[in-house]
């Protein structure tokens, strides 16, 4: 071990690391804070949207919506399963873990819708950001919660960082792979008819691409919720609260019942995304 030290020097990876982490909360606190107030409020504003009516009343709308998006198969399931969560007592920590993973995939589509037109087009964006999803992808979530409890402190707004970092390159990637799915011969058929780089990227390209795109936002919506346990343990409330609390007091039963509640909204969710864009989809194309 000693010789192999000799010959290959210590590089000091993770002082450097802390260094940098160090100079941003020392020179940035002020942005940090204007940035944990505005989600915060954010986050606020969408549980009390979940939360400030019955709870009955909450199931009639979501249902409708299920049944308008998708069919009334879907909208028995779902009228189902939230009137199971409420019957659990667990329609509060719900809505929070809804609130919370709806933050986080409008985070992810603000921010990962442009970038991937922008790596779609211009090559260098695109060599520059692949590199980047890869890390934030494969890069366990509890390296980089150390430096969002330092910069933000426990609580909901660092769960909704981790699981922006984590949910986010699904966005990126599936929009540009959409764009690049988009045939030549209607681009051309666009310019033919004088159509402006914008006009083709807001009229043909994105369109075409939507189902593709929509599939990015249901992995954004599945990696979210799969986050849950995680973002507790950073004083993030919800489901997740309830998962962990069953680990610590080796409670079967209150994690049963809580990953019940996740599944539920899963499914809720992902058939809500695929099956709505499958049927606009399919009602577009007859007209």
């Amino acid at each position: 071990m000693s010789s192999t030290n000799s010959i290959i020097p210590s590089l000091p990876l993770d002082k450097w690391a802390n260094s940098f982490v160090d100079f941003i909360t020392t020179n940035f606190s002020g942005m940090f804070d204007s940035i944990n107030s505005v989600m915060t409020n954010v986050i606020g504003g969408l549980e009390w949207l979940l939360t400030a009516p019955p709870p009955l009343i909450m199931v009639v709308v979501i249902v409708a919506l299920a049944w308008r998006l998708t069919s009334w198969k879907v909208a028995c399931f779902t009228c189902f399963g939230l009137l199971l969560i409420i019957s659990l007592n667990l329609w509060e920590e719900s809505m929070l873990t809804l609130a919370l993973v709806l933050a986080s995939t409008i985070t992810s589509l603000i921010i990962g819708v442009p970038l991937g037109v922008l790596a779609y087009r211009f090559k260098k964006v695109r060599s520059i950001v692949q590199p980047i999803l890869d890390i934030m992808q494969t890069m366990p979530a509890f390296v980089y919660l150390i430096p969002a409890v330092l910069i933000f402190g426990l609580g909901n707004v660092t769960a909704l960082l981790a699981t922006f970092v984590f949910a986010m390159p699904p966005a990126v990637r599936l929009t540009l792979l959409g764009l690049q799915q988009v045939p030549e011969t209607t681009l051309e058929a666009a310019e033919a008819f004088g159509a402006s780089e914008w006009q083709k990227l807001i009229k043909v390209q994105l369109p075409l691409a939507l189902p593709m795109i929509m599939s990015g936002v249901n992995q954004v919506i599945m990696l979210s919720l799969s986050m849950v346990v995680i973002a507790s343990m950073v004083g993030a409330g919800g489901l997740g609260a309830e998962v962990l609390r069953s680990i610590s007091m080796l409670d079967v039963g209150l994690g049963f019942i809580g990953g019940i509640s996740v599944v539920i909204i899963a499914i809720i969710l992902d058939r809500m995304t695929i099956l709505g864009t499958y049927k606009n989809n399919t009602s577009n194309s007859t007209h």
